[in-house]
């Protein structure tokens, strides 16, 4: 059996492009389920008496999960996806072949890597790659127990190789039909002209892979007490040259090249680590809630949900501590599935906000349609609260909304101390800006969470517009 480094798996970007088109060319990830998977799931699950039997394919940061066979608790449902950091994938690429786990209680040099596998109550796993006919690792089929196992043998791993390779010829089977229907459809393609436009695909991916992405965050207070009550989670990207640069100058990008997913996804990694570190140094941190942005491509994911269930799991954080907020134009590409996604976000426990409210189209259809817990004010609706009566009258309106359908309402882009005291004659409760606070680092917000009651200083009067 191949030896692993469990604590180190970095892998040449290079080769990860070459396996993530050949992945991509099968047109696999966020497929539905399909029989012949099924079929390959079960018969492993059953042969070798395993709890349960999972095939699985992994792009840059995420375990798509194709089938799931279980006959007992590993899985009441379906389960589509997981974060790839801290998965047995990346640790199947690296033994580069069979990968036996027969004690997992055994193994101090596991770490945290693998500690979503313990919260199932998993004790061993035996893994084989799933290939492209190139050799290419695409995915793995692996196998459970609850307890420790005697190991397969070298029948047992041959047999579970010849499922793997059965998967394989089912990948192979739709690439080329993929291939087939391309070539047909295919139209002439104008020539691309060359730009100097910045930033460049390639960029990003290097930003990605170098860590260049931080997250700031910005205070959410109580307006009645100026107590901070959440925290905004907002990118920005280091450049090792350029300096900061803000997410207006590269987040078009990242949604045209698909990059917007795994960015997207270090996102809530890294936020829910964030909250991990808060919570140590916070005896009662439940109080606190994070609020993450959501695309619209990340919101079309059916195993968002799991997903955000597994970065839980993972970092032992509670679903209470977690926002995801959403606009209005992230809901309607797919309404079918962005109900089915809240509605599974809902019953974790996660925090739900519309954000930009009263921007969109069919405001109330959605209100009414959809488990949000917090409606977001638009900044332009508020930076015009003092200008006349008629966008006065459209915040005093859905404040009011809120209040009739039990959700809370944040006015974002509060500036000047005349905004702040207007809103709270309103009954608006919460609210963010520069009048309280610009985003901050993480380090920064530390320093603010550490102060008494987390009560923000009265605003400066000298510095703002009064009422």
């Amino acid at each position: 059996m191949a030896h692993v480094e469990l604590e180190s798996c970095e892998f040449d970007r290079q080769q990860e492009e070459i396996r993530l088109a050949a992945l991509h060319a099968t047109s696999i990830l966020d497929t539905p389920p399909e029989a012949g998977y099924d079929a390959i799931t079960r018969l492993a699950s059953e042969y070798f008496t395993a709890g349960a039997a999972v095939l699985a394919f992994a792009d840059r940061s995420r375990v798509w999960v194709k089938s799931l066979w279980s006959r007992d608790h590993y899985a009441a449902r379906m389960v589509r996806e997981v974060p790839r950091t801290d998965s047995i994938f990346d640790l199947v690429i690296a033994a580069d072949g069979p990968l036996e786990v027969l004690a997992l209680s055994q193994h101090s040099d596991f770490g945290g890597r693998l500690a979503l596998l313990k919260r199932l109550n998993v004790d061993a796993f035996v893994s084989v790659p799933v290939r492209s006919p190139d050799g290419i690792v695409l995915g793995a089929l692996s196998v459970f127990w609850d307890a420790p196992h005697p190991g397969l043998g070298i029948e047992g791993l041959q047999i579970l190789e010849s499922l793997a390779d059965m998967a394989a010829s089912h990948l192979e089977l739709r690439r080329l039909r993929r291939h087939l229907n391309t070539r047909t459809k295919r139209r002439p393609r104008q020539a691309i002209k060359a730009t100097d436009a910045w930033p460049r695909r390639s960029d990003l991916l290097r930003a990605i892979d170098e860590h260049q992405f931080v997250l700031h965050y910005q205070p959410e207070v109580d307006l009645s007490t100026r107590r901070i009550v959440a925290l905004e989670a907002l990118i920005r990207w280091h450049h090792p040259e350029r300096g900061m640069i803000a997410p207006m100058d590269f987040i078009p990008m990242a949604e045209e090249t698909g990059l917007i997913l795994p960015i997207g996804d270090w996102v809530m990694k890294e936020a829910c680590r964030q909250i991990q570190s808060w919570n140590r140094e916070d005896p009662n941190p439940s109080t606190l809630r994070v609020c993450i942005n959501l695309s619209a491509r990340q919101f079309s994911r059916p195993g968002l949900a799991d997903h955000v269930q597994a970065l839980l799991l993972q970092t032992g954080i509670a679903a209470s501590q977690l926002g995801l907020e959403m606009t209005e134009s992230s809901l309607i590409p797919n309404m079918h599935t962005a109900l089915e996604v809240l509605s599974s976000l809902r019953n974790l426990g996660i925090s739900l906000l519309l954000d930009d409210f009263g921007t969109g189209y069919s405001s109330l259809n959605h209100l009414h349609s959809f488990p949000f817990d917090v409606l977001k004010i638009d900044r332009s609706f508020v930076s015009r609260m003092s200008s006349g009566e008629q966008p006065l009258q459209i915040v005093r309106t859905i404040v009011e909304l809120a209040r009739v359908l039990g959700m809370d309402v944040v006015a974002e882009g509060i500036e000047t101390a005349e905004q702040y005291q207007l809103l709270r004659q309103l009954g608006c409760r919460y609210g963010q800006g520069y009048l309280f606070s610009k985003p901050l680092s993480a380090p920064a917000v530390t320093r603010l969470l550490r102060l008494p009651g987390r009560v923000l200083p009265e605003p400066d009067p000298a510095a703002l517009v009064l009422a």
